[in-house]
């Protein structure tokens, strides 16, 4: 395919689509109606049904009987651990092998030009991004996301929380079905805005931000705190009334949704002449930016609080703007601080 039909490419090589990023129409007022409905595609397209459909298989062929969750030892959860640990090497694993490794698009469709590989870094362990990346995915995201998993499992087994039945609630679990993913972005939002927070950002955050030029397996690379932050989300399923499937559905989306911000592609191509939306745009930008787009655009939280950057040179213009406010109240203050002789 060719890119340039879609977008434009810079001097340094660095990609951009042409069009630009738009809010989810969900929350627009007035709603519109028919703008609403040619969208839902892309909400449901790939990656949500991708995640439900992952969760159900999972469900259905890994997860142990409720007689062997109902009491805590080593079996069990080294058994989730285990296919999480597997699942993840091979879903990301794809997008790194064909996208960064095989590089069968090249540079089509890539934001950042470079490849992360091609430049080590000291800023990383072993100077390398994907290395980092998947030591902290295997130490820490995965042993925090499944521990996660094991206490819900446990809590569902033992009649901790408010789990019901989709043969008794079936409207009510398709409806939180369809806000899961919602609920993933205010989640997000709430806690991304909060690990940016200067104290925060420099002792927890500033690993992932590590990653300028992102790709798959930047996705979990966090510090621990942040992880335990980031799979939190899965826990509002202990404080409503839900299902376990749910809950398992939410960490899909957390555990292998991370990886489509930092895809660092914008379409994956599928044959010749044929491609499909990453949806990686938004994200792609805060990593460059580090302080905008805090959400993807499916909650339009960004917009509420001044930092949306959609792409546009007006958005670029608005983001400088803002920045050299901030520079001026920081000179002020400190211009403030110091003593007059």
């Amino acid at each position: 395919m060719d890119d340039l039909e879609f977008g434009k490419r810079d001097k340094r090589g660095d990609w951009a689509p042409a069009a630009r990023i738009e809010v989810a129409p969900l929350f627009a007022a007035p709603l519109n109606a028919l703008r609403l409905i040619k969208w839902l595609p892309h909400y449901f397209l790939p990656w949500n049904l991708l995640f439900a459909a992952s969760a159900v298989v999972y469900w259905l062929a890994v997860v142990p009987p409720i007689a062997t969750l109902r009491t805590l030892d080593a079996r069990w959860p080294l058994w989730l651990l285990g296919v999480n640990c597997v699942a993840t090497l091979a879903f990301y694993s794809a997008f790194e092998l064909r996208l960064y490794r095989q590089r069968a698009q090249s540079q089509r469709f890539k934001y950042n030009g470079k490849f992360p590989a091609d430049h080590p870094n000291g800023a990383f362990w072993f100077r390398s991004q994907n290395k980092e990346g998947i030591i902290r995915t295997f130490t820490s995201a995965l042993p925090i996301w499944t521990a996660i998993e094991v206490g819900l499992l446990w809590a569902y087994a033992n009649g901790v929380g408010h789990w019901v039945d989709f043969s008794d609630h079936p409207i009510w679990l398709f409806a939180l079905a369809l806000v899961a993913p919602i609920w993933h972005e205010t989640h997000f939002f709430l806690i991304h805005r909060l690990i940016h927070w200067p104290p925060l950002y420099r002792r927890v955050h500033s690993v992932h931000h590590n990653s300028v030029n992102p790709s798959p397996w930047s996705s979990l690379s966090m510090h621990p705190v942040e992880h335990l932050l980031y799979f939190s989300s899965a826990l509002a399923h202990l404080l409503i009334p839900s299902n376990p499937l749910l809950a398992i559905y939410q960490l899909h989306y957390s555990g292998f949704g991370a990886v489509v911000g930092h895809i660092g592609f914008d379409k994956i191509e599928v044959g010749d002449a044929a491609a499909f939306d990453s949806h990686a745009y938004a994200h792609y930008l805060h990593h460059k930016y580090f302080e905008v787009n805090y959400g993807d655009g499916l909650v339009p939280l960004d917009r509420l609080f001044g930092t949306w950057h959609d792409g546009t040179p007006e958005a670029e213009a608005l983001m400088d703007a803002r920045f050299e406010q901030r520079r001026a109240r920081a000179n002020t203050r400190a211009g403030e601080r110091i003593p007059r002789p």
